[in-house]
C-alpha cells in the first residue's frame, strides 16, 4: 500500500467525487463514518497544531509584554524591528488566524 503525503490529481478528484456522493446521501454508512472519522482526525491535528503555534506566541507575549494583535499592527506598520523573533511570531500569528478560519469552517459545516 503506497501512502500519498502530497495532493494527487487523482486523489482529489476522488476526495471530491466522495464529497458529492456523501451530500447526495449516495454512499454506505461505513464509507460515511470512514469519512466522518478523516474529519475528525484532521480537525484534531489542525487544533493539536493551533495550540502548539498560541504556546509559542504566549511565549512571545512574555517575553516582549505585549499581545499578539499589538504586536502584529507595530509589525506591520514598522514600529518595531524586524529580527528574526518578530518574523517568526508574524508568521505564526498569520498561521493561527488561517488555521482559525479552518476550523471555523469545518464547525460551521457541522452547525448545518
Amino acid at each position: 500500500m503506497t501512502i500519498h503525503t502530497l495532493p494527487n490529481i487523482k486523489y482529489t478528484k476522488g476526495v471530491r467525487w466522495l464529497a458529492e456522493m456523501y451530500e447526495q446521501k449516495q454512499i454506505d454508512s461505513l464509507t460515511a463514518q470512514t469519512l466522518n472519522k478523516l474529519v475528525d482526525l484532521e480537525t484534531s491535528r489542525v487544533r493539536m497544531q493551533l495550540e502548539e503555534i498560541e504556546r509559542i506566541m504566549a511565549d512571545y507575549e512574555r517575553q516582549y509584554a505585549m499581545k499578539t494583535n499589538e504586536f502584529f499592527g507595530k509589525f506591520n506598520a514598522g514600529q518595531i524591528g524586524d529580527s528574526m523573533d518578530f518574523v517568526e511570531w508574524a508568521s505564526l500569528s498569520k498561521m493561527a488566524e488561517h488555521l482559525r478560519r479552518v476550523l471555523e469552517d469545518v464547525s460551521s459545516e457541522e452547525q448545518r
